[in-house]
């Protein structure tokens, strides 16, 4: 069995930025970080976007060059998974039989790509965006002469991997089970607009219907829709959420049910286990203390440093902070960078700031008359001052907030 004072189990934004929060903190423990993936940590993001469309080689996506780790004495596990987990004794065990025994144990694992439940699900040809062997996989059968794609999916996943797609000279047909695209994260000005792009730059989209099926012998030749309609293809790439990788901790005694629930410290029910990013479930007072999941690199990298932060402090520094990062996200889609700050969870109203035929507007979300988010398209200076009105909890009439001849930092 072999030592380490921390254990990280995941290798992508949060398990890195734990491993080099922790040394930037002055942590002279001995620290493991243990992933199934076979590559040094890398970003997710560019995957459906730059590394997809080949502008970014692999190396320009890598967290820190490969060398970074050993020269932070950060032992890397790749390619390895793990199986079970004793909270009594500390001990995770990989497959293989291998036991890893730790100090604090920091569950990384974010989230699997969810898979399509229908017929024919299970086909070659189908594809998940998720890690790099995903997208060399796809990139391969571009190359090798497949032009006909089917995206499943109207969330940022599904909308970027279109762009990619068309932009690379495919025919893309897009097929979201809602009424509208981001139906989930956005509201219906920023859909209706994305909407239009999508169109506009040759994706043919289709909203409210869903896959009953997909066709084929080994590998997938066709999308056969609700209504029956049939769509050939030569590759199908699924974007429909992820699930949480949670199954090994839960067993363990972790309690959660969307993800594991975590603490204002990123601390599980189990003791010295703490988890981070996608897979954690936290009160956020962004969200009037409703217990939410984060998918983004933001929440990610913050988790992460407050559990440096808390292992620091458990063996003898200043106590540890709660988690109250903001939380922002961005998507570039074609020439539009969307850059979004705040929850709109929960909003009653929405404020429209500029004019979507010119390309270059914003949507501000009011809950009870408050500020609560913001998505701006093309338009960074209502991101970065539309962040201020969401921290000063800022009550605005809507007339003033769609004012663009008004700067919103003169409405804090």
């Amino acid at each position: 069995m072999t030592n380490h004072d921390v254990v990280i189990v995941g290798t992508g934004h949060g398990g890195a930025q734990a491993a080099i929060a922790l040394r930037q903190q002055g942590f002279a423990g001995s620290i493991a970080m243990i992933g199934r993936d076979a590559n040094p940590p890398y970003e997710r993001p560019p995957l459906s976007k730059d590394y997809l469309a080949g502008e970014k080689p692999f190396e320009r996506i890598l967290i820190r060059p490969a060398a970074f780790w050993a020269e932070r004495d950060v032992h890397l596990r790749l390619g390895a998974s793990v199986t079970r987990v004793d909270p009594e004794a500390k001990v995770v065990e990989l497959a293989g039989g291998e036991t890893l025994h730790y100090g604090h144990l920091i569950w990384a694992t974010g989230g699997d790509a969810r898979r399509l439940s229908c017929p024919g699900g299970h086909l070659a040809g189908v594809h998940t965006v998720r890690d790099r062997r995903d997208v060399d996989t796809l990139m391969a059968e571009i190359e090798g002469g497949a032009r006909r794609f089917v995206v499943v999916g109207g969330g940022y996943i599904g909308l970027e991997a279109a762009a990619v797609l068309t932009k690379l000279g495919c025919e893309v047909v897009l097929v979201e089970a809602q009424d509208r695209v981001l139906n989930r994260v956005a509201g219906p000005e920023l859909s209706a607009f994305y909407e239009a792009e999508h169109r506009a730059h040759g994706v043919d989209l289709r909203t409210g219907t869903g896959v009953e099926r997909l066709a084929g012998e080994e590998r997938v030749s066709a999308v056969v829709l609700a209504d029956g309609e049939e769509i050939p293809c030569d590759g199908v790439i699924v974007g429909i959420g992820i699930v949480p990788s949670v199954g090994t901790l839960m067993a363990a005694g972790a309690a959660g049910s969307n993800g594991l629930d975590v603490s204002d410290i990123c601390r599980t029910n189990l003791d010295d286990v703490y988890a981070i990013g996608d897979c954690a479930a936290h009160a956020s007072v962004w969200a009037d203390g409703a217990v939410i999941r984060l998918e983004s690199v933001q929440n990610a990298h913050d988790m992460a440093t407050i559990v440096a932060k808390a292992i620091c402090a458990s063996d003898g520094e200043e106590g540890p902070e709660p988690y109250t990062a903001f939380p922002w996200f961005w998507s570039n889609q074609y020439d539009l960078k969307l850059q979004t700050a705040g929850l709109s969870t929960g909003y009653d109203a929405t404020v429209l700031r500029g004019d979507p035929a010119e390309r270059s507007f914003s949507v501000i979300y009011l809950r009870m008359g408050r500020v609560i988010a913001v998505d701006a398209v093309n338009r960074t200076k209502d991101y970065v001052q539309g962040r201020k009105l969401i921290e000063a909890r800022a009550v605005v009439e809507p007339e003033l907030l769609a004012d663009t001849e008004v700067p919103l930092k003169e409405m804090v």
